[in-house]
Order: C-alpha cells, then sequence, then structure tokens
C-alpha cells in the first residue's frame, strides 16, 4: 500500500526539474531499506498560472491506467496545499539525451534498438486512444539494464477515432506542421516526432535546427532539411517516410505501427523478443546500487516550491 503524504518518504536528491515541476528520488520510511521511488512533485500555484491543471489531472489518470514494459509505472498519488505528488518507479539510468550527448550520435544498430522499444510503446499509447505529443530524449529513461522507459505524460491527451485536437504544445523541433499551422492533429504527430527522433539519434541533432524557434517553425512547415552521407539508404527513406508534411499521407497515418514496422530499417526485427526485453541492450548503467543516482545532474534544492497554495488554486485540485 502506498503512502499518502510527502513526510512518510525520506527525499534523498533531486534528479529532474521542469517549469512548475521537481523529480526527486526518495525512500519510504515504511518499507524495507532498498526500496526507491522517484516522486514528481508539481507545483499547484505554477501549475494554475501557466493554465496546466488539465494537462496535470491527464498525466495523473493516464500514466495510472497504463501498463507497458515501456512506460514510467505510476504507483500512487495524494496532494498537499502546496503540491501535486506523483510516486513513480525509480529509474536509474537516466535520460536517453544524456547518453546522445555523451556519445554525439548513435551508431545504426544502437538506434535501432532504442526506436524498437519506442515504436512499441506509442503503437501500445495509441491501442489506448491517445496521443502522447512530446516525444524527445530528455522524456525517455534508460532503465538499470539499458532499456527505455517513457517518461512526462504532460502532454498527452485521449483522442476519439477521425478526431482532431488543436493545442499548440511540444517542443520547437520535434513539432509536426499540422501543429504549428494549428490544423488539427490527430496520432500521426506522434509518428512525425518519431521521424525527428531517429534522425538526431542517428546524427546527433534534430533535421530542423536553428537558435531561432520562428526559423525552425519554418523550416519544417517548408519540409526543409538534408541527411548527411553517413545515414544508410534504408533509414533515410524511413525518416523521409515520417516526415510528409501532409498528416494524411504520413507512414503510419493509415495502419498505424504495422506500416512503420514493415519498413526495410526495421527488417528482421523479432518484435516479440523486442517486447520481452530478450534483445541486449547496448548500453546499460554501471550502478553501485538501486538507488545509485550517478547517472543524473545535482540540481540545487528550491525551499519556496514548497510554499502553500492559495485557497481557490487548491479548490482546483479537489479531484486530483
Amino acid at each position: 500500500m502506498q503512502s499518502h503524504h510527502i513526510r512518510d518518504y525520506q527525499i534523498l536528491k533531486t534528479i529532474g526539474t521542469g517549469t512548475f515541476a521537481r523529480v526527486a528520488i526518495a525512500k519510504p520510511k515504511s518499507q524495507k531499506p532498498g526500496t526507491f521511488y522517484a516522486i514528481k512533485m508539481i507545483n499547484k500555484e505554477i501549475l494554475a498560472k501557466l493554465k496546466q491543471v488539465e494537462h496535470a489531472k491527464c498525466e495523473k489518470r493516464v500514466l495510472m491506467s497504463l501498463d507497458n514494459p515501456f512506460i514510467l509505472k505510476v504507483y500512487s498519488s495524494f496532494q498537499d496545499n502546496a503540491c501535486l505528488y506523483l510516486v513513480m518507479e525509480y529509474v536509474a539510468g537516466g535520460e536517453l539525451f544524456t547518453r546522445l550527448r555523451l556519445w554525439h550520435h548513435f551508431p545504426n544498430d544502437v538506434a535501432l534498438f532504442y526506436a524498437t522499444e519506442i515504436l512499441l510503446a506509442i503503437e501500445y499509447i495509441h491501442s489506448n486512444n491517445i496521443i502522447y505529443r512530446d516525444l524527445k530524449p530528455e522524456n525517455l529513461l534508460i532503465d538499470h539494464t539499458g532499456h527505455i522507459k517513457i517518461a512526462d505524460f504532460g502532454f498527452c491527451k485521449h483522442i476519439a477515432q477521425g478526431e482532431r485536437t488543436f493545442t499548440l504544445c511540444g517542443t520547437p523541433e520535434y513539432l509536426a506542421p499540422e501543429i504549428i499551422k494549428s490544423i488539427g492533429h490527430a496520432k500521426p504527430v506522434d509518428w512525425w516526432a518519431f521521424g525527428i527522433l531517429i534522425y538526431e539519434m542517428l546524427v546527433g541533432h534534430p533535421p530542423f535546427f536553428d537558435n531561432n524557434p520562428y526559423k525552425i517553425y519554418k523550416k519544417i512547415v517548408k519540409g526543409e532539411y538534408e541527411f548527411p552521407p553517413e545515414i544508410s539508404k534504408p533509414a533515410a527513406k524511413l525518416i523521409s517516410r515520417l516526415l510528409i508534411l501532409e498528416q494524411e499521407n504520413r507512414l503510419g497515418a493509415v495502419r498505424g505501427s504495422e506500416e512503420i514496422k514493415a519498413a526495410k530499417w526495421f527488417r528482421g526485427v523479432d518484435w516479440g523478443m523486442v517486447f520481452r526485453r530478450e534483445i541486449r541492450a547496448p548500453w546499460a548503467p554501471n550502478l553501485s546500487g538501486p538507488g545509485d543516482t550517478s547517472s543524473f545532474a545535482n540540481y540545487p534544492d528550491d525551499d519556496t516550491f514548497f510554499h502553500p497554495a492559495s485557497a481557490s488554486v487548491n479548490e482546483l485540485f479537489r479531484d486530483f
């Protein structure tokens, strides 16, 4: 049984920060030694100010309903006057983003390994009529055995068959053209982002790149990008079919993941073995124990983060 108050956990170290959330590794005071969780602490006041209340509620509902080997597990949630809390599994290997920056780019077989696990996660998310909308290396964690866990479902949304949604959300380099143009989007936005991710893993930077977000958007809408010569033909072909500007013509738009699995780049992949995590990971963290935080950067503490929210803000979270 999970505890329902933050004082029942010993907070050990902050392992991630965002605009309105902090993630810390913690151990429950009542459970056996060696049990660790990651606790996502979401500041209510900032969340309300940024009009992200519904996104936080959606993230909690979705994460507690999903069960997949490549998606972060959430065990429980609770709140106090300052924050919302999600008690999650602790994934000790850090972000795929960190690996990518250390290696600069991944060899073909390494990118392929991660891409297969991510594809199965998106397939499962879509099968539950959810769009993820925030695929990027920072939201992909590596567990203690080297396998992928998708985290951060703050931009996810339930979507009915044939429905489109219009919210502008995501990371500039990963935004699909239909999001930028506000013409309505659906599941194909995740396949676009998947194409961006494969490119970034193989090349070391995303295909649409600029220091100015407006210029990134212009490049995306025009489909302006180039393949460096080191990308294999099968990989380039898959990426170019995922980065088709018209969402209805994009690979994955008609038959979903089955179309993408049929691409030549994935030829020879045993998807059953991938799902069972039987393929050996190209890298696994060298950990001193289950609570090792060496794969994460150091973050300063911020006591102001836990100041109580106003009564009117707290009222917004009665149904959390």
